[in-house]
């Protein structure tokens, strides 16, 4: 596997720090090729604005007609252009993060508004006839994205029934909204719980699930989501009464079992 890790902690010794060596280590050690985009060790910045855009000269920045122009240009800053390299030489991406507030450091949020520009991560179109490439098609598609995370609560909290919320719906923005969306296959997320109390034999535990996670990312079965384009959806993009009748919420996304 060619894989591109985005990494998004600020201490180098945390946990997540650990997790991340352990990882490329077993990866690297079975021949994959890995490559390594540190946010905070690279003082990544993570607000889109006109510096993104170097040739933009108007008045009113438009983003997302200023980014198109731009990646159609090939004059979007060198930081951008960069992680696009990355992306397009990668076949799986590991997306890795402490879980703050039921989402991605800030940074790591900043990453993908910065680099899902459009024409790369949406506003995708195919040439032939027009329609939008997205939910499963994209300039992405063909990749596996897997995320690492570690979260202070207990499994169970992340559970059906726990007040956090069951993981996969509670990362829906992350999961369907963003990586399925700009056309990437979704691995079931790899979570660490009790993040900030974990013995030696936790941690044992810990460093082999994430291991044994990131050498089957290629081979493991994706999240099964269902395709924009697949006949799923009427028009205006609802779900088709056919499936799931009566059923509502976030979980109707998916294929049943």
């Amino acid at each position: 596997m060619n894989v591109l890790w985005v990494f998004a902690h600020p201490e180098q010794a945390s946990l997540s720090g650990v997790l991340r060596d352990e990882g490329v280590r077993a990866l690297v050690e079975a021949g994959h090729e890995v490559r390594m985009s540190d946010l905070y060790a690279m003082k990544w910045k993570a607000v889109v604005d006109r510096d993104d855009f170097p040739e933009e000269t108007g008045s009113r920045l438009e983003v997302a007609a200023a980014s198109r122009r731009a990646y159609d240009d090939g004059t979007l800053s060198a930081d951008i252009r960069a992680e696009h390299e990355k992306l397009r030489w990668a076949d799986t991406v590991v997306l890795q993060f402490p879980l703050w507030w039921y989402g991605t450091p800030a940074i790591m949020k900043g990453w993908m508004d910065r680099v899902f520009v459009k024409g790369f991560g949406y506003g995708v179109t195919d040439p032939d006839d027009g329609r939008t490439l997205r939910y499963g098609e994209g300039v992405l598609a063909g990749k596996r994205a897997l995320v690492v995370l570690t979260a202070g609560s207990r499994e169970p909290a992340f559970g059906p029934r726990g007040i956090n919320g069951q993981l996969d719906l509670a990362l829906f923005p992350l999961l369907h909204g963003t990586l399925w969306y700009t056309g990437m296959s979704v691995l079931p997320p790899v979570a660490i719980y009790g993040a900030d109390r974990v013995s030696p034999e936790a941690l044992e535990a810990a460093t082999s699930l994430v291991r044994s996670k990131v050498l089957s990312a290629g081979t493991d079965t994706p999240l099964p989501y269902r395709h924009q384009n697949g006949g799923d959806y009427d028009s205006d993009l609802v779900l088709l009464p056919g499936h799931h009748p009566g059923q509502t919420g976030l979980a109707v996304h998916y294929h049943p079992a």
